[in-house]
């Protein structure tokens, strides 16, 4: 049992493919299929939709935080799912339907997610991480597309994400080759923002979804909607959104008590208002 944060006793509730852990301020999501090395089925994804839901309707929650069980944090979707999806009749909402709508969900949740990379991630694995705003990683890491090895197109922003991640060079290597480059390389590019020993990589991860979550949810938010958006705007565009959510911010409680305990030289407790 990991120790209580901000006072509060954990609270785990386990799915038979997802652990959730409230640890305070911070809801960590265990991806639970060692076995299969965290491969995404729908049982899976269901258990992501669930959590989300109770994540956002948590007011106390402030980070998501995401790592696997075992030596994966995912190598991506389940076969045996995505081949039964050939057999849905015209119309009906297959795995690859489900699966972009649970990942699309994911990337824009409204709160800060941290992605924490404890083994080989590859294909949906590696699109999954894609959903987080910052991406920390354990030395042992490796990082995939892999689509290509298996005659696979990707499918929830491999193809279309990595490019604007990625130099465009290398985002074509990674998808062309399948080929899979170490934590400590794909930090060099700027994908992955840390990286830590294996051992110690759960508490790290932790500890940086706990001082993000002492900041304020109002601030955070704010920031999150505009830097989401930016890439899909000009940038006078971006900067009109920015200045538009500023005079928002402005009126927050917030902002208020950042002010006061900065004159007052203590720590701010920030309420989301």
């Amino acid at each position: 049992m990991n120790k209580p944060i901000d006072g509060k006793a954990d609270m785990t509730t386990q799915d038979s493919v997802l652990r959730v852990e409230r640890l305070g301020a911070v809801t960590r999501l265990v991806l639970a299929r060692p076995k299969a090395m965290n491969a995404i089925n729908l049982a899976l994804l269901d258990a992501l939709d669930r959590a989300l839901d109770e994540a956002g309707n948590d007011a106390a929650n402030r980070v998501l935080l995401l790592t696997g069980e075992g030596p994966a944090f995912c190598a991506g979707a389940d076969l045996k799912a995505l081949l039964a999806g050939r057999d849905a009749a015209p119309g009906e909402p297959d795995f690859l339907d489900r699966a972009g709508a649970v990942l699309t969900r994911l990337r824009e949740f409204p709160r800060p997610v941290i992605a924490a990379l404890n083994g080989v991630t590859m294909a949906g694995g590696l699109e999954l991480a894609l959903c987080a705003d910052i991406v920390v990683a354990a030395d042992t890491a490796s990082l995939a597309d892999a689509h290509a090895n298996y005659g696979v197109f990707p499918g929830a922003g491999g193809a279309a994400l990595l490019p604007r991640v990625l130099p465009p060079q290398l985002a074509m290597y990674l998808l062309f080759t399948g080929k899979a480059l170490s934590a400590a390389q794909m930090q060099a590019h700027g994908l992955v923002s840390e990286i830590h020993p294996a051992v110690e990589l759960s508490e790290a991860a932790l500890a940086l979804a706990r001082g993000i979550a002492d900041k304020s949810p109002a601030a955070l938010a704010r920031m999150k909607q505009v830097a989401r958006h930016s890439m899909d705007k000009s940038a006078a565009d971006a900067l009109l959104h920015e200045q538009v959510l500023l005079r928002q911010h402005l009126r927050s409680a917030d902002l208020q008590e950042g002010l006061a305990a900065f004159i007052e030289k203590r720590a701010p407790v920030f309420t989301g208002r």
